[in-house]
C-alpha cells in the first residue's frame, strides 16, 4: 500500500470516528454530548421531546429526524431511562437491521442483565456492535467528564470506542467480555448506596433522638469512618431532610434495588437487605415521595 493510499485512510478513518450520535437527552445524556461537542466531535442527537435536542443544536450539534437516522453514526451512545425503553427504541423498533455495519453501540443506561443479553444478540444478529457502558457519577461529574465508566463486551469495540470514554470519564473499568457483567456492576454499585442510605437514616435518627446534632454526626462520620460522596453527600441530604431537586428520584433508585433483586434470584442468592429495602422504597413512593431524590427512604425512619 503507498503512503498516499495509508493516508487517505487513516484520514477517512478519522473523519468517520469524528461523528458519534447521542441518543437520549435526559440529566446525563446532555452533558455527555456536551463534552463530546466541546472535544471537537460531530455530533448527532435524538430525544423523544424537541428541548433538550433545541439546546444542543444551538450549541452545534445536528438533529436526527429519527433513531434510524441516528443509527447511521458510526459511533451511537445511547442512555435512556430502564429497559422498556431501551427495548422499544432499538429491539423492537427494527431499527438494528437499518444501521450500516460496523456500527458500534454504547449503552449507557443502568438495565437488567436480562436485557443487556438479548441486546448482545439482537445487535450481533445484525452486524451492529454493542457495549454496556453504565457509569457512576451524577450529573455534575458528568458536566465535568468525569464519570467512571464500567464497560463490558468484545475488547476491540471498546478499544474503538476508549477515545470517547476518555472525554466524557475519568476512568474506564473493563469488566469482562459479555455486557452483562458491566450491567450487574453498577446494580450492585447502587444497591449499597440504597443501603448506605438506609443505614444513614438509622443511625440520624437515633443520634437525633439522643440529641446529637445530625450535621455534625455526618460530618464526623464522612471525615473519618466514612469518607467518600456517599456518606457525605447523601449524608448531608439526610441531616438537612433536602430532597429537591433529586439527582436520582425515589421510582429510579426502586427500579434499580428491582434489577438487583431479579439477579439475586437468577443466582439464587439471597439479599436479606434488599427484600427490607422493597418494602421502604414501596412505602416512600406510596407517601408521595417518588419525584425526591432517593435518599427521601430516610424519612421512612422515625425521627
Amino acid at each position: 500500500m503507498t503512503s498516499w493510499n495509508r493516508l487517505r485512510r487513516f484520514t477517512e478513518r478519522v473523519l468517520r470516528m469524528s461523528n458519534i450520535a447521542v441518543i437520549g437527552l435526559g440529566a446525563m445524556g446532555r452533558p455527555i454530548a456536551r463534552n463530546l461537542l466541546r472535544a471537537g466531535y460531530d455530533v448527532v442527537v435524538w430525544n423523544r421531546s424537541d428541548g433538550p435536542a433545541d439546546e444542543l443544536v444551538a450549541a452545534g450539534a445536528r438533529r436526527a429526524a429519527s433513531v434510524a437516522e441516528a443509527m447511521h453514526s458510526p459511533v451511537v451512545f445511547s442512555i435512556l431511562a430502564d429497559d422498556r425503553a431501551v427495548a422499544e427504541t432499538f429491539i423492537d423498533s427494527g431499527v438494528l437491521a437499518q444501521a450500516p455495519g460496523g456500527t458500534v453501540h454504547v449503552n449507557l443506561a443502568t438495565v437488567s442483565a436480562g436485557l443487556a443479553r438479548r441486546a448482545g444478540a439482537a445487535h450481533a444478529e445484525h452486524g451492529v456492535g454493542y457495549v454496556a457502558a453504565p457509569v457512576f457519577g451524577r450529573a455534575p461529574v458528568a458536566e465535568a467528564g468525569a464519570l467512571n465508566i464500567l464497560a463490558a463486551g468484545e475488547q476491540g469495540l471498546i478499544d474503538r470506542v476508549q477515545p470517547l470514554f476518555d472525554v466524557i470519564g475519568s476512568r474506564t473499568w473493563r469488566l469482562g467480555d459479555r455486557p452483562e457483567q458491566a450491567n450487574i456492576v453498577k446494580i450492585l454499585g447502587n444497591y449499597l448506596i440504597a443501603c448506605a442510605i438506609q443505614s444513614l437514616g438509622e443511625a440520624v435518627s437515633l443520634a437525633e433522638g439522643a440529641g446529637v446534632d445530625s450535621g455534625q454526626f455526618v460530618e464526623l462520620l464522612s471525615s473519618t469512618l466514612f469518607p467518600g460522596a456517599v456518606y457525605n453527600g447523601y449524608g448531608s441530604m439526610i441531616a438537612e431532610r433536602r430532597y429537591q431537586p433529586p439527582g436520582f428520584t425515589t421510582v429510579l433508585g426502586r427500579k434499580d434495588l428491582h434489577l438487583a433483586l431479579d439477579a439475586a434470584n437468577d443466582h439464587d442468592i439471597p439479599l436479606p437487605i434488599g427484600e427490607l429495602l422493597r418494602t421502604v422504597f414501596d412505602q416512600a413512593i406510596a407517601d408521595g415521595r417518588g419525584a425526591d431524590d432517593w435518599a427521601v427512604i430516610a424519612e421512612q425512619q422515625p425521627r
